[in-house]
């Protein structure tokens, strides 16, 4: 299978200046495309009997070396393939939004989100590699032995650059401990396994929060896009890059952890997109990190050999009795502890509802493997 890899470029200041042309590049390819596209969708809009041809990611290219690349001397500075795959990627996105998958795609802006992608001759060393019209570019780690990438993507975050290429890697099946777990996440803690485990999250938007509340509020008062401004916004910049890297660290963790030592893993199918929509909730939620969480358990799960069980959203996992199976008609959320007036059980809400999805796959199976004294002393607990 094909495993994406990524690591920090140490670029000296000369290749700083030329990525950060490449980028430059590839943004205005992309929004020279996006403008030309848009006009000929009102113009089709407008005129009905008249209808212009859209153009493919080939007819924007051959109309970019035809008419901009003449009048901007910069464009032969920089590698061909980044204005090429510029455009790819704004077809792609067309396609997106013409399936209603997407929205229409939006202008890009310098400094926000700069990447681009080179192919050709491309080779990896120990801890540099070759990119076109760049040259070698040492790394701070060491990069896989025996691969040479067909493309590499170049992106910047918080004045780092960062490479990124796919490498192909064989299943690891490594021997597990547990048959089935259920996962219950939440926002009090990230997740709840039916053995009783329990992984708080890092909530690191949570913790950062003051002090970049702090950054913004000095700022609000600089001369935009004066040194000061540009000094103030990398620092915010850089915090907002660190959020997001602690939250990422700690899910990686995780589903490492899961796909690793679990045969079947069951989760539930959570409507993300409703419960952002709680403005109560929303900022907890958000900092959990719960696409990210399924997104990366679905390909770890495929490398490790282990199988991975998604339940219908609508299924009562947190009010159904683990212990009887009887169905609440309503369970408020401040209800943190699950007790059961049918039989009179009682355990944590989040195990019971961890429980109910190891259950779900199999009635047969016993939640995780474990034998009949170890479910009873967790729902004891």
């Amino acid at each position: 299978m094909l495993l994406g890899f990524k690591t920090e470029l140490n670029p000296n200041n000369r290749q700083k200046t030329l990525l950060a042309k490449h980028a430059g590049v590839a943004r205005h390819a992309y929004n020279w495309g996006l403008w030309l596209t848009k006009n000929i969708l009102d113009h089709n809009s407008n005129n009905p009997d008249s209808k212009l041809k859209f153009p493919t990611a080939i007819d924007l290219h051959k109309l970019l070396v035809a008419m901009v690349k003449p009048n901007n001397y910069w464009y032969y500075e920089v590698s061909k393939t980044a204005p090429q795959y510029a455009l790819r990627y704004l077809s792609n996105a067309w396609k997106r939004c013409f399936n209603k998958i997407s929205g229409r795609p939006k202008f890009k802006k310098k400094g926000k989100d700069d990447s681009f992608t080179l192919d050709g001759s491309i080779s990896v060393g120990f801890n540099r590699i070759k990119l076109p019209r760049i040259g070698w570019v040492k790394t701070f780690e060491i990069l896989p032995d025996n691969v040479t990438p067909k493309s590499v993507t170049i992106t910047k975050a918080s004045d780092r650059w960062f490479v990124s290429f796919k490498i192909d890697s064989a299943s690891i099946n490594t021997e597990k401990s547990v048959d089935v777990v259920g996962v219950d996440l939440g926002v009090k803690s990230l997740a709840t396994l039916s053995t009783g485990e329990v992984f708080v999250g890092a909530k690191s938007y949570k913790k950062l929060e003051s002090k970049l509340s702090r950054l913004q509020y000095l700022n609000r008062h600089k001369t935009k896009f004066s040194n000061n401004w540009k000094k103030a916004q990398l620092k915010i910049a850089q915090l907002h890059n660190r959020i997001a890297n602690i939250r990422k660290d700690t899910l990686h963790k995780l589903t490492t952890y899961l796909a690793k030592n679990h045969s079947q893993i069951v989760i539930e199918d959570l409507n993300v997109s409703g419960m952002m929509s709680n403005h109560k909730l929303a900022k907890a939620v958000a900092d959990m990190g719960f696409y990210e969480f399924r997104r990366q358990l679905e390909y770890k799960c495929e490398l490790y050999g282990s199988q991975l069980t998604v339940v219908d959203r609508w299924f009562p996992s947190s009010k159904t009795c683990s212990n009887c199976g009887i169905v609440k008609e309503s369970l408020f959320l401040s209800e943190r502890v699950f007790n059961c007036e049918h039989c009179s059980f009682s355990c944590d809400r989040d195990l019971n509802a961890a429980l109910n999805l190891a259950m779900a796959v199999s009635s047969t199976v016993t939640a995780c493997g474990l034998d009949n004294a170890d479910v009873a002393r967790l729902k004891q607990e």
